[in-house]
């Protein structure tokens, strides 16, 4: 059985997309390294990239060129110094060589040696090939998949455990959500407490509240950063940053100079009705502003849709708790993650694959599940939540202006995010046992619904608002 940890959905990174950014980014990581294993990462004179279907398609407006630049460079994504991303991509754009791995200096002009192909390979809308040569012979060529929220899949191991997260030590392994009702019902747990035994049978409970930490401070400096950058975004529409405006007229006068004492000057804040809606678009729009100008975010399950997890997030924190501390943030992060890993076991969490249901969708089933145990809720009205949540994102589409992550993108994460806040509502007034739509079902349906979905929608640039509104006249 595939087992997920909340850590393999929640994932550091950088921008603008998991699946075109840092999927790409990893697999040259993992080229790298099998290269090394085969012993010929020394005897490598020169290297071409082909990129495939989505990513040939929509990997400029997604900086997959770029990415693959850091990967092969051997940068980490979770701890390269955001300002120091665009110097280096100028630096080999200008020279044409790559400190390959750290190790080797090569030649290599990225306008030559990354291949946009329109086609698609079989396995999966995603597809890379490293082909790796010694003095013009070809001495290796692997092909990975980028299979959604950072996950990478290499070819010739696509069946192989290699592929495949296997915990043979989970107490509790899952694979549809009426599994995780029963074992609830079962041991009088809560789905946090569940996975959180999950997760300590891979790493000890200090471990455990390390990582959570950093990815909520993660979340927290992404939306701190949002809130107090103004300007234009890259790529080409001149989209213009809105969180920055949104925030300078919610927010008081208090003074602060962290992101955790903003926190707190916001929660001590009154927060007026009206402005509830306006605090919760703000972080969401935060998110995917730096999300889409290469900064530093975390995937939730994906890039695209990294704003509307830590916006529920903080909608708590600042409008339904204000005594809540870390204990509630795991307990939050601890749900969210598992109800990702049902989508992305029992469907995809890939907008190439299934559409913007795949992305937005997920993120918002995750944040309505872990929003509503914090409330109060059942395990069955956390799964009823996440139920609701996908139901009214079913059949929706992908279809990126430019091939960027910001128009419909950014705006569909606070859309994410309020959504995400109602199921929980709706959930908790709800009694389970009158539930018409089990989550599986729900899951099952979105699945089929991508299956059934027009290609031009599934994240190609080639239908919907990407057609129908011309970047020349952005």
């Amino acid at each position: 059985m595939e087992c997920i940890s909340i850590f393999d959905m929640l994932k550091i990174g950088i921008g603008p997309s998991s699946s075109h950014t840092l999927g790409p980014w990893r697999a040259a990581e993992r080229w790298i390294n099998h290269l090394k294993k085969e012993e010929l990462f020394d005897a490598i004179t020169s290297i071409k990239v082909d990129l495939y279907g989505s990513l040939s398609l929509t990997g400029k407006g997604h900086a997959t060129d770029l990415a693959i630049l850091l990967g092969l460079e051997g940068k980490d994504p979770e701890y390269i110094p955001v300002d120091e991303i665009e110097p280096l991509i100028e630096k080999i754009k200008t020279t044409n060589k790559i400190n390959f791995g750290e190790l080797i200096n090569i030649d290599f002009n990225p306008s030559k040696d990354i291949v946009f192909n329109r086609e698609f390979l079989p396995f999966h809308a995603n597809a890379i090939k490293f082909t790796g040569f010694n003095m013009s012979v070809e001495i290796s060529s692997d092909t990975y998949y980028s299979i959604g929220g950072g996950f990478v899949v290499r070819e010739e191991l696509i069946h192989a455990k290699e592929n495949i997260k296997i915990y043979k030590t989970f107490p509790y392994p899952i694979q549809k959500a009426k599994e995780l009702e029963n074992y609830c019902k079962q041991g009088q747990l809560k789905i946090s407490e569940l996975v959180l035994e999950n997760e300590k049978s891979l790493r000890n409970e200090s471990e455990i509240d390390f990582e959570i930490k950093r990815i909520w401070d993660t979340m927290l400096e992404c939306m701190y950063v949002g809130c107090h950058t103004e300007g234009i975004l890259p790529g080409g529409l001149k989209v213009k940053r809105r969180a920055f405006e949104m925030h300078k007229n919610l927010k008081s006068n208090i003074p602060y100079s962290s992101p955790n004492e903003w926190l707190e000057t916001i929660r001590s804040t009154e927060v007026k009705f009206r402005q509830i809606l306006k605090w919760v678009s703000c972080f969401a729009l935060s998110v995917n502003e730096v999300n889409a100008s290469l900064g530093r975010v975390v995937t939730a399950p994906t890039n695209g849709s990294a704003g509307v997890i830590p916006a529920v997030l903080m909608y708590y924190l600042v409008i339904e708790n204000h005594e809540a501390n870390f204990n509630e943030i795991k307990q939050f992060l601890l749900v969210a993650g598992e109800m990702g890993s049902l989508f992305k076991k029992g469907a995809t969490i890939s907008a190439a694959m299934g559409g913007c249901q795949a992305e937005i969708g997920v993120s918002s089933a995750m944040a309505a599940g872990a929003l509503t145990e914090l409330l109060g809720g059942t395990p069955e009205q956390v799964l009823m939540a996440s139920e609701i949540a996908m139901e009214h994102h079913l059949g929706l589409t992908c279809d990126p202006i430019g091939g960027l992550v910001q128009i419909p993108c950014i705006e569909r994460n606070a859309m994410g995010a309020i959504k995400a806040i109602n199921a929980a509502e709706l959930a908790l007034n709800t009694d389970s046992i009158h539930a018409k739509v089990p989550l599986d079902k729900v899951i099952e349906s979105m699945y089929e619904t991508a299956k059934d979905m027009n290609s031009k929608y599934k994240e190609t640039s080639e239908g919907g608002l990407a057609v129908s509104v011309n970047i020349a006249d952005c």
